[in-house]
């Protein structure tokens, strides 16, 4: 029989286990269901949720003796393990502070090593589905976080478990997590090429602080990136669970590299010492290993990311509302759209897109959009000209967005980057706008011929945007085992160089555009510049993307600098021959 808990009078203490195990779970389950945007509004719940669990893990902690003689189970202990993992995670997604992200690899890390699912695991069909679904969540914040040896050492335990359930228990179907396994197999194939050269994320290793960026002359105010909203979808891409390849990348590059960590040796195995840490974490070797200098507070803080795999036009004109209405004042948007172009009828008033828009959160913004009169349609720029498809087809246009859908939101400034075969047709936003002009960042328009946009390792607009040497080799067909790893390192140095002297020649033009004063060395000038002399798309329009408002000459592919950057980068490959390098060619027109 439990003995009784002295700060509880007489009530025994697996009672007051079991107790708070039930106000966690139900704490834990209304949470769990909780959007990752409208993140204010769920900060305090978070708080006291997270509060409870702290609360229950240190008093089995206290007590785990008594509590295992009255029957506490291993399989128990690392289900609570696992939740402050989940919470921990969530509350990274909601807030992208890395801190968050590193105490969730920690949990998992902790339930994993401890093998706290171990026991029965082939003998109870629930014991082993718990173990299936860890292994999932830990491979998605493994992916995250960059620790590339464990997501394979989870993956070959996964496809271990999976082989080991289908032989005991026949009268159940794995199929999904045959899915599962495919999906992170492909998604691993995707992106392991050229992955060991640097991080996705900034690093200040490699990378310039940004108070050392040349300063703009005659800027009315100073934005920071606050928010980023990403959103993917196309048929049959490479993704993990609802984390596409295109939205990964893009999530990993607006984040800051913790200091030297993708630099640690990975050779060493983490041990938990399964104390109490600061916040309810686990102390440890693994804490010094994943945590250490995860934060520099010289450093602006990540923006916030609210991440969407295809979204219904209302949800996603929800979450777009939501955060335009948390931007602080000096804050800018980023919104990230990749998907397949759409080219239809255009769209009567009363159709659902019309509907969608009418009754979209800030639709009283727009009278001239939202409108059921006919006069009011053709001056709403993409309703003629098709938009952008998030979703499957045939579902009564639930998932298409046009350039129309943002101008109630263009009175607060917006970084627009569009992945997509219409990506065009959003140029018209800057001759709307409500407010604030639009940056756009604008992938080419042809789908078809020299180059292929959607390459077996996602998208080349978004790889340029995310990784720029990397895609400059896909593009050529190079993988990582053709190159040495001394070119491939003089190669990122060369392309940093150019970023940076195209940042200075930016910062001192007179005719920069003012929207653009914050955007220096933008790896968008190397893919123009590499797509504009690359031979097989030379002089061709289509292939080129394109920014709004139109950035100087000063930067056009034409120019010496880039000449001199593609050259030197091509040259290092013996890939001169498939670029026209020659001086005095004429760029298309703009």
């Amino acid at each position: 029989m439990s003995q009784s808990n002295p700060s509880n009078g007489n009530v025994p203490v697996s009672e007051v286990y079991w107790s708070l195990v039930a106000k966690a779970d139900k704490k834990f389950s209304k949470i769990r269901d909780l959007p990752y945007y409208e993140r204010n509004r769920y900060d305090t719940y978070f708080y006291k949720v997270f509060k409870v669990y702290t609360q229950l893990w240190k008093f089995q902690q206290e007590n785990r003796h008594k509590l295992v003689e009255a029957g506490l189970k291993r399989w128990e202990i690392g289900d609570i393990a696992s939740r402050i993992g989940q919470l921990y995670f969530g509350q990274y997604m909601r807030t992208s502070e890395a801190s968050y992200l590193s105490e969730s690899y920690i949990f998992y890390e902790a339930v994993l090593t401890r093998e706290y699912f171990k026991d029965g695991l082939l003998q109870d069909l629930n014991l082993a589905n718990k173990q299936l679904r860890f292994f999932a969540r830990f491979l998605t914040v493994c992916l995250v976080l960059n620790r590339r040896e464990m997501v394979y050492q989870l993956v070959n335990q996964l496809k271990l478990l999976v082989a080991d359930c289908k032989r005991t228990f026949q009268d159940t179907d794995f199929k999904e997590w045959k899915l599962v396994i495919q999906e992170i197999t492909k998604f691993l194939k995707a992106d392991t090429a050229f992955m060991n050269i640097r991080p996705l994320r900034y690093s200040l290793t490699l990378d310039l602080h940004p108070d050392s960026l040349p300063p703009v002359a005659n800027v009315k105010r100073k934005l920071k990136l606050g928010d980023a909203i990403l959103c993917s979808y196309h048929p049959n891409e490479v993704k993990f669970s609802e984390l596409t390849l295109d939205n990964f990348r893009m999530l990993q590059c607006l984040e800051w590299e913790p200091s030297g960590s993708f630099y640690k040796s990975s050779a060493i195995a983490p041990t938990v010492t399964g104390t109490s840490g600061q916040n309810g974490g686990l102390s440890g070797s693994s804490r010094i290993n994943y945590s250490q200098e995860i934060s520099d507070p010289t450093l602006p803080p990540n923006p916030r990311k609210a991440v969407l795999y295809r979204p219904f036009i209302t949800h996603f004109l929800a979450v777009l509302a939501t955060v335009c209405e948390e931007l602080p004042p000096d804050g800018v948007l980023l919104l990230y759209i990749s998907a397949p172009e759409y080219v239809g009828n255009s769209v009567q008033p009363n159709t659902m897109h019309s509907n969608a828009a009418s009754t979209s959160p800030s639709s009283s913004a727009c009278d001239d959009i939202t409108t059921s009169s006919e006069e009011n349609i053709p001056n709403c720029p993409g309703y003629h000209s098709g938009g952008v498809n998030l979703g499957v087809k045939g579902n009564g246009g639930l998932n298409l967005i046009y350039p129309c859908d943002f101008l109630p939101f263009t009175r607060k400034p917006l970084f627009l980057v569009i992945d997509s075969g219409n990506s065009h047709t959003f140029e018209a936003l800057n001759r709307e706008v409500k407010g604030e002009p639009v940056a756009m960042l604008l992938s080419p328009s042809s789908s078809n011929g020299a180059v292929d946009p959607r390459q077996p390792s996602g998208s080349l607009f978004t790889n340029f945007l995310t990784t720029p040497l990397q895609a400059f080799l896909a593009l050529l067909g190079f993988s990582g085992s053709d190159i040495q790893m001394d070119k491939l390192n003089e190669a990122e140095k060369n392309i940093c160089l150019s970023l940076n002297l195209w940042g200075e020649t930016l910062a001192s033009s007179d005719k920069l555009h003012p929207v653009w004063a914050q955007v220096l060395g933008d790896p968008f000038i190397f893919c123009r510049a590499v797509l504009a002399l690359y031979a097989p798309t030379f002089n061709k329009k289509e292939y080129l993307p394109k920014c709004s408002p139109a950035l100087p000459d000063c930067v056009l592919p034409m120019t010496p600098s880039s000449y001199a950057a593609v050259g030197q980068i091509a040259n290092l490959f013996g890939a001169a021959t498939m670029f026209n390098l020659s001086e005095g060619l004429m760029s298309p027109d703009e």
